[in-house]
């Protein structure tokens, strides 16, 4: 038998005679691989978030900002700022308050808009309203907040329309109150929910709604009893992703708010701005961020059970 043939039966039987066709990296450990693969991304993560967060949150047990020329020590007592100051427990539960009408106007426009893509269209229907629902993500937001400015002021676009229809009418200007604010976040963060409750709906059989109707189910029997529950992980994704970064939102209370747009966001920002006083700044952004960790630890089964769907 010719040495080739030897030479291709052993390496196609594995003898220890046969070349290997595995490189240097193939004899590594898996840990090592894993390792590699994974250094650059926390290694960014730490460099670009963790340290930051680490360095902000020993500020806030300083008396002072250390770039200052103040004298500097330890203290505690930027964490009882909302005992030294109850005025900021009324600025928190307008923050809370903000977040909470925000969320729960997402979550019934967002589920609605979810389920008429997921259930009523198809193809390239489909496809351009999804595009239409990404299109707030595309622009820029100073730029998104203030076109709202001109749309809900006194005499602005709102006035302008009504008072084509009916002349006399009075101002419909709302700008400058919490409504407005509440409008611009919900034009910000309504594409949340209506892609996470999209792709729980998506994922819904139609033989089940199918199989309701010809038992003879009614459309809000389905809705409330079937698609509701069964979407809703993408519900409670969605209010997360929406309530967290709402709670400390500075832009949009400060542009369409006014002097009534004063929250937790608009106080931090106006610590590290204005009056210098990082300690303090960084103390209530650590509140806040507990306020977070409380909020995703007492969904987290809800939202484990959505990454598995």
């Amino acid at each position: 038998m010719p040495a080739e043939a030897k030479a291709s039966r052993a390496g196609a039987a594995g003898m220890p005679g046969a070349p290997s066709s595995a490189g240097p990296l193939g004899r590594l450990p898996p840990w090592v691989a894993t390792t590699a693969l994974l250094l650059p991304t926390y290694g960014w993560l730490t460099l670009a978030v963790l340290l930051p967060l680490a360095t902000m949150f020993g500020f806030s047990f300083l008396t002072a900002t250390p770039m200052g020329n103040k004298e500097i020590g330890f203290t505690l007592k930027n964490y009882r700022v909302f005992v030294d100051q109850p005025y900021l427990l009324g600025v928190a539960w307008t923050s809370l308050k903000i977040g909470l009408w925000t969320t729960a106007i997402c979550a019934v426009v967002g589920f609605l808009a979810a389920l008429a893509l997921a259930k009523a269209t198809a193809g390239r229907v489909r496809e351009t309203l999804l595009i239409l629902v990404l299109l707030p993500f595309w622009t820029n937001g100073l730029v998104r907040v203030f076109s709202w400015t001109m749309v809900i002021r006194e005499g602005g676009f709102l006035d302008w329309m009504v008072r084509g229809v009916w002349p006399g009418a009075p101002s419909l200007g709302f700008l400058y109150s919490q409504p407005a604010i509440v409008l611009g976040l919900v034009h910000g963060y309504l594409p949340y929910m209506v892609l996470t409750c999209y792709i729980a709906l998506v994922s819904i059989d139609d033989a089940v709604v199918e199989a309701a109707a010809s038992l003879g189910a009614r459309w809000w029997t389905i809705l409330t009893s079937i698609l509701i529950p069964m979407a809703a992980p993408g519900l409670v994704s969605g209010a997360v992703l929406i309530f967290v970064p709402v709670i400390g939102a500075f832009m949009e209370p400060r542009i369409l708010g006014g002097t009534v747009g004063v929250t937790l966001g608009t106080v931090i920002e106006d610590q590290f701005t204005q009056a210098f006083n990082w300690p303090l700044g960084a103390a209530l952004s650590f509140t806040i961020l507990a306020v977070v960790l409380a909020v995703f630890a007492t969904f987290s089964g809800v939202l484990r059970r959505s990454a598995t769907i």
